[in-house]
């Protein structure tokens, strides 16, 4: 007898902590209708800089002093290397000493021209003669002019042998080695201009659905203020611009994110793109229950029923089989 009322008080404290089980998730009842939702497709996007620009030799020479390395950040105008052509310095010492002689030779006209001057202001001289002095000067004066200009020429080539940066941004690739003979217009570094994008390339019949201004959903590689392993980080990107030409059948559009400049250049992200809509059920997650690996949810009428879930949006889960449209939910209570 004290078994069986043992048993009975048992019973009615488990129905009274089930109905403040019930009372406590305070959900009230949930009608069950079809919703809209965008359909999602998995892509992967490559990082890839806005513009690539290579930093070029200007004359030829060899190179001395390399200073960056591929992944290294530069500024526009920060050198990269120095051109070294000992011509250079042998034409400058060349030149200056005809600069020198030619002085000589001007001054020794200006000379020629006063004692001109002064002999016909005497009629000791013709006219000819003072006109010729006059010349010489003037030819003189003009090679000098001429030399000078020459130096300067060369000396703006040596200047020409500091290779700098054309733009902000990553060194992709280093062309050459210390001690390389180079020529003009050959490439020393390829730089990634800072302004990284994501670039998908879609099926083509994704094409209607990929408008300039649309949110996409990109996966981070560590998510932001998580440990690894604990579930994926997504960022919100925007659809910068879609190209009007195919390539290969895919069309192409560039993704702008924050935070890009961490990534390798030429890496592969995953990407969520919306490619359309579609209609289904979607239930908050108090209404479901989990039991022997099954999960239920619990009609109005008491019945309790086995679900098939989809994704999770929040709080709330994607019903794909198991309800109809005209269902009303209850939370469920622990059986």
């Amino acid at each position: 007898m004290k078994r069986i009322t043992s048993l009975a008080v048992l019973f009615l404290y488990w129905i009274l902590l089930q109905v403040s089980v019930a009372n406590a998730a305070g959900l009230p009842d949930f009608p069950v209708a079809l919703t809209s939702v965008n359909e999602q497709k998995a892509v992967f996007a490559t990082v890839e800089s806005v513009d690539v620009v290579d930093a070029r030799a200007r004359i030829s020479g060899t190179i001395h002093g390399l200073a960056v390395d591929e992944g290294q950040e530069v500024v526009a105008g920060q050198q990269i290397a120095r051109i070294n052509d000992p011509k250079l310095a042998l034409r400058i010492a060349a030149v200056k000493a005809r600069i020198k002689a030619l002085e000589s030779r001007e001054t020794l006209a200006r000379t020629a021209l006063n004692r001109a001057l002064k002999l016909r202001q005497t009629g000791a001289t013709t006219q000819a003669r003072l006109d010729e002095a006059k010349s010489d000067l003037e030819v003189v004066t003009g090679d000098l002019a001429a030399m000078i200009a020459e130096r300067r020429v060369i000396s703006e080539q040596q200047a020409e042998g500091v290779v700098r940066a054309p733009a902000d941004g990553r060194v992709l690739k280093v062309h050459i080695t210390n001690g390389t003979v180079i020529l003009p217009g050959e490439a020393v570094a390829t730089i990634a201009a800072q302004g990284y994008v994501l670039r998908m390339r879609l099926p083509e019949r994704h094409a209607r659905f990929i408008r300039r201004g649309n949110e996409v959903q990109v996966e981070s590689l560590i998510p932001d203020n998580a440990e690894p392993g604990n579930g994926r980080g997504l960022r919100t990107g925007i659809v910068q611009q879609v190209y009007p030409e195919m390539d290969q059948g895919r069309v192409v559009a560039d993704v702008e994110v924050e935070g890009l400049g961490g990534f390798f250049v030429g890496e592969r992200v995953r990407v969520y793109v919306t490619t359309g809509k579609r209609s289904t059920f979607i239930v908050p997650a108090g209404y479901l229950l989990s039991r022997f690996g099954l999960t239920y949810v619990r009609l109005k009428d008491g019945g309790d029923i086995v679900v098939q879930t989809g994704q999770r949006a929040g709080g709330a889960i994607e019903i794909l089989s198991g309800i109809r449209a005209g269902d009303v939910l209850v939370a469920p209570s622990l059986d």
